[in-house]
């Protein structure tokens, strides 16, 4: 089984949604071979720990997981790297090109960040890296449910002079997923034609992943040539 090509990546964004509530029904092996290999490359490539768990039953068995509604969560990918917020939003770029891929392949998925118990597994994380999310996947009970989202003059420095590929990112952007939907990213366009985008301020701590994750719809959707610089 090949992993996902951009095309495909780019078509899950509109049906992928959230999804906390599975299946008690394995992945394809064929499936998990797939994703396993394309962790290595993202670990090889950059430096990072990512790492796939299957049938795993206890990192979602505590409170906070059955508080925050999840349910028969026994496959997940550890995502982990290095320290600082360049590696936090390289997580994140790098863990959605997954969580894409996921639902390209027929499956759900959901990002998690504090709902599960990191005391009853061993994550195997090298001790100068730092976990910053899981995903968690696998068949869902649904498909999720669409949310709200900010207008692209909220998150951009959008005109009506703007190119179609940068109208393109921003709609793309916009649908990714973020912390508690708070959308705290910003995308400005230059004069020289390069596109930025940076964090905006929150009290809940993850948007600099969240700015990897809206990065890598952003590049999916725009023309060729035109990605994103993560400051």
């Amino acid at each position: 089984m090949i992993f996902p090509d951009n095309t495909l990546l780019l078509r899950a964004i509109d049906s992928r949604h959230s999804v906390r509530a599975y299946l008690d029904c394995k992945p394809q092996k064929e499936i998990l071979d797939c994703l396993s290999a394309e962790i290595t490359r993202i670990n090889t490539t950059h430096d990072l720990s990512f790492r796939l768990v299957a049938d795993e039953p206890t990192a979602f068995s505590g409170f906070l997981a059955r508080y925050g509604k999840f349910r028969n969560v026994t496959h997940y990918i550890i995502v982990s790297g290095p320290k600082g917020d360049y590696m936090s939003r390289l997580c994140g770029y790098e863990g959605e090109r997954l969580v894409l891929a996921i639902q390209a392949l027929g499956l759900n998925s959901c990002w998690v960040g504090m709902s599960f118990r990191k005391s009853t597994v061993d994550f195997n994380v090298p001790a100068s890296h730092k976990i910053r999310a899981v995903i968690a996947f696998g068949y869902g009970e649904s498909r999720g449910v669409s949310h709200k989202i900010k207008t692209p003059e909220q998150v951009s420095n959008i005109t009506d002079g703007a190119p179609q590929w940068f109208l393109d990112g921003i709609d793309a952007a916009l649908k990714a997923p973020t912390a508690i939907n708070q959308q705290k990213f910003h995308f400005t366009l230059t004069p020289s034609g390069n596109v930025t985008v940076r964090a905006g301020f929150s009290l809940v701590g993850y948007t600099h992943i969240d700015l990897g994750i809206a990065a890598c719809h952003f590049d999916l959707a725009a023309a060729p040539g035109h990605t994103t610089v993560l400051n």
